[in-house]
């Protein structure tokens, strides 16, 4: 695993941009006419097993080799980068994001009330919010429970519109929210999901004690074994689909 720092500050990180809108259009497709809402009950969920993680802090004896982020331990893996994603003005760590090859995975935590159910709601506010800008959104079972496959629209070099795909998938657990949102070859190709499901997998999520607001996020942070990241402004990296209120930049830390 490698973390690293950003390489430029005229745009979105090249492979970040590259998981997120620069897909074939023949492999996504436009959005078919008929296609435009968000489909599979509203209400429906399939509740995610967590016996094989993501983990409780409370679940493991230690962080056994993870990286520490805060609220987030995380597992490296062979070839695998960890991007972490900063808000523009404090600059604060917002999420991490997990590179491998042509796919991505971006990890978020977040307070949940005790009596559990916010990706119930939160998936529905997101299909809201892409089909609202155009994109389509489908519940399907995956294996972290209920997932969001959607097709996101953006521009395309020629100035015609484009679907790239996302898949969202949320994982409730005690007294925390874990959103998850395969990107790039991931979002439509389970054998690339694969590694990067591992990631998500294996990683422990840290609550803390302190009272929250439910959709709270939890504070992510710069691992202190490693050096410190640039402090660089950027472009954001798409458009924010994410009804949790942040405002993204990347940069990367060695």
């Amino acid at each position: 695993m490698s973390l690293f720092r950003r390489r430029g500050t005229s745009g979105p990180d090249e492979v970040a941009d590259r998981s997120t809108t620069d897909i074939d259009e023949a492999a996504t497709g436009p959005a078919a006419p008929g296609d435009e809402q968000a489909s599979g009950p509203a209400g429906a969920s399939t509740v995610a097993d967590r016996s094989g993680g993501p983990f409780d802090s409370s679940e493991v004896t230690g962080r056994d080799g993870r990286l520490d982020l805060g609220a987030l331990w995380l597992a490296g893996s062979e070839g695998l980068e960890l991007r972490l994603e900063l808000e523009p003005e404090e600059q604060n760590v917002v999420a991490v994001t997990g590179v491998l090859g042509g796919s991505a995975v971006q990890l978020q935590a977040f307070a949940a009330p005790k009596s559990g159910g916010l990706w119930d709601e939160i998936r529905e506010e997101i299909a809201q919010s892409i089909v609202k800008q155009g994109g389509t959104a489908q519940t399907k079972a995956g294996l972290l429970g209920t997932e969001l496959s959607t097709r996101m629209p953006s521009a395309g070099p020629d100035g015609r519109t484009v679907f790239a795909p996302a898949r969202f998938a949320g994982v409730d657990g005690p007294r925390w929210f874990l959103r998850a949102v395969f990107s790039g070859r991931a979002a439509i190709d389970d054998a690339a999901a694969a590694p990067l499901l591992e990631l998500v997998r294996s990683a422990v999520v840290v609550r803390g004690d302190q009272p929250m607001a439910p959709r709270e996020l939890l504070p992510l942070a710069v691992p202190t074994d490693g050096d410190q990241p640039d402090a660089t402004d950027d472009e954001p990296a798409g458009p924010d689909l994410n009804p949790f209120e942040r405002g993204p930049e990347i940069t990367e830390v060695h």
